[in-house]
């Protein structure tokens, strides 16, 4: 069992300031707190590259992907939505995180590692086709399908998305499409309040009110999921993995701890075992108080390295 484990220092250089929440110092904390494991010596530590402009194009029409280039700054920040700002080093990051998307299927893919975390920043599963908001300018996970899907000639690929936030971006982009089955439990209601009602029939969604239990949490997104995945039979297992459920996480209010994480990472980990030959590529979401984002996030890589 190999996990590789993708990152870039060039994810540092977007900063949309000092008081927001989606900010270099999450990257920082996970590496940090990942060098104090036995998890730093056994993963494939791997630099990626960025995503091509066709590659963009499997996703996203070209005229989104013009106006951003148009739009990103020489100096100083702009802001596409209230809570999403672009700086001079924002469309490099950003399409380093799309890269290791698709660096990590290709990777997977060919069986040069079992399964793959990319630890990259900005996230992306809010972006639309045509939209970016919420902190998300490229959807990274969307990417990495259509990769699977396009150009390695999978069948049926399986999106799980447990950000606290539902991943509206991902759901506009896929929804409809029988190759694809999502499911994706979040805050309702709650950002971004939109895609709970009107979906179909490949979406699953699983709306948690806040303050439930991590008992009740799991007891209802294995109803929701674990059925449907299996009946799916999935060729690949993607992942957003948003860690802003904690219970300690400012943007939310769920209850999850670290354990939850591990057993979410265990569920989804037994569907790639049983249909995709363990085939798992997972991508850094939310997740924004740093000590709980951290264990979360190591709780989740031990799943994915078989470590107990």
């Amino acid at each position: 069992m190999t996990t590789a484990f993708f990152s870039h220092d060039d994810y540092a250089k977007h900063n949309m300031g000092a008081e927001h929440p989606e900010c270099p110092e999450r990257l920082s904390a996970i590496i940090s707190y990942l060098g104090d494991t036995e998890l730093m010596g056994t993963l494939d530590w791997i630099k990626p590259e960025e995503i091509t402009r066709d590659q963009l194009l499997s996703v996203h029409p070209d005229r989104y992907v013009q106006q951003l280039d148009m739009m990103q700054p020489t100096h100083g920040r702009i802001f596409t939505d209230p809570d999403t700002a672009m700086m001079p080093d924002t469309l490099r990051a950003a399409r380093l995180a799309a890269g290791a998307n698709v660096q990590a299927v290709d990777m997977v893919m060919s069986g040069q590692v079992t399964n793959a975390f990319v630890c990259a920043r900005p996230p992306g599963h809010h972006a639309e086709r045509s939209k970016s908001m919420g902190f998300c300018f490229y959807n990274n996970i969307a990417l990495a399908a259509m990769r699977a899907l396009n150009f390695h000639g999978l069948e049926r690929v399986a999106i799980v998305d447990f950000d606290v936030h539902q991943g509206n971006g991902t759901v506009d982009i896929v929804q409809g499409d029988e190759r694809i089955l999502m499911c994706s439990s979040f805050q309702h209601p709650f950002y971004p309040h939109s895609h709970v009602y009107r979906q179909a029939d490949n979406i699953i969604n699983t709306p948690i009110e806040a303050n439930t239990s991590a008992a009740e949490y799991r007891k209802r997104v294995e109803a929701d999921w674990l059925h449907r995945l299996q009946d799916f039979r999935p060729q690949l297992v993607l992942v957003s993995a948003g860690f802003d459920g904690h219970r300690l996480d400012p943007m939310a209010e769920l209850n999850l701890e670290a354990e939850d994480y591990r057993w979410l990472t265990d569920l989804l980990t037994s569907v790639a075992a049983d249909h995709a030959n363990d085939r798992l590529v997972s991508t850094l979401e939310g997740g924004y108080h740093l000590k709980g984002l951290a264990e979360s996030v190591a709780a989740h890589l031990e799943g994915l390295a078989s470590i107990r």
